[in-house]
């Protein structure tokens, strides 16, 4: 997505704080880490582990930015514009799915609100530096996204992502100022199927570091997730997915998160 109305200059205050932050605080503690892993050579047991350095920050319902350590005041006040850009953007596009639909306008974002009115909104931010070794190695293994919808904003010069179409991987080139949208499996159970969840990886790669800034607008921690009644009664068909509450299915998903995924 390019005409998301967040602006450049904001993106590229975000980029270079993130990469600078990652040189300044966690590159020599991810070479420590990667010593170690290539030590073990062929041992590596690359089911369990991938070739990255992240660290989250969460929004909503209650932001914690302040007191993640070792951002400088800049680089919370650039982060804290984007969060607000992106959650403008997460509900506009939900509305856009709405209307794709034929569902009440709005629809979508109550679905996804917890008992205080609000989603949990937050940012995963990665850097996957460069592999010796990455036939060993996965960047980051295959899965689906468990929440709602997520906004990623990507290295443009490193490529390494990668989604499952028809059974092939299909890498998603770097795009300068653009936004990567992707649906969770709370929109593919909320919309009954109609929309899917991607299934994506992170492929490591031998030259360059690649920043991910992947932000997720997902339900509230209790909210009841269920098709929709106005999708299933228009395709006369019944629910495909049953009946939770978000924080159930978390607990779930983590423990799952990197198993092949149930039809």
């Amino acid at each position: 997505l390019l005409n998301h109305g967040i602006s450049h200059e904001l993106m590229d205050r975000v980029e270079a704080a993130t990469k600078e932050h990652y040189r300044r605080f966690r590159e020599q503690r991810f070479k420590e880490f990667a010593a170690k892993a290539l030590e073990a050579g062929e041992k590596v047991d690359s089911d369990n582990l991938d070739w990255e350095s992240t660290f989250f920050l969460r929004h909503l319902p209650v932001s914690n930015i302040s007191e993640v350590p070792d951002l400088d005041d800049s680089y919370r006040k650039s982060v804290k514009e984007f969060a607000v850009e992106l959650e403008k953007l997460a509900e506009r596009l939900l509305d856009l799915l709405c209307e794709d639909l034929g569902l009440e306008k709005g629809y979508l974002k109550r679905a996804f609100h917890g008992s205080d009115g609000k989603p949990t909104f937050g940012t995963k931010v990665s850097n996957y530096p460069p592999c010796p070794k990455p036939e060993l190695i996965n960047g980051l293994r295959a899965h689906t996204d468990a929440g709602g919808i997520i906004l990623l904003f990507q290295d443009d010069q490193v490529s390494g992502l990668q989604l499952l179409k028809d059974g092939n991987w299909v890498d998603v080139p770097p795009l300068r100022h653009s936004i990567v949208i992707n649906i969770g499996d709370q929109l593919e159970v909320i919309t009954n199927g109609r929309y899917k969840s991607v299934m994506h990886r992170v492929v490591a790669q031998s030259d360059g570091n690649r920043m991910s800034i992947a932000s997720f607008y997902n339900p509230g921690s209790d909210a009841v997730i269920f098709p929709a009644p106005a999708l299933v009664e228009a395709e006369e068909k019944k629910e495909v997915y049953p009946k939770f509450v978000f924080e159930d299915y978390m607990k779930l998903y983590l423990r799952q998160k990197f198993q092949a995924k149930e039809p």
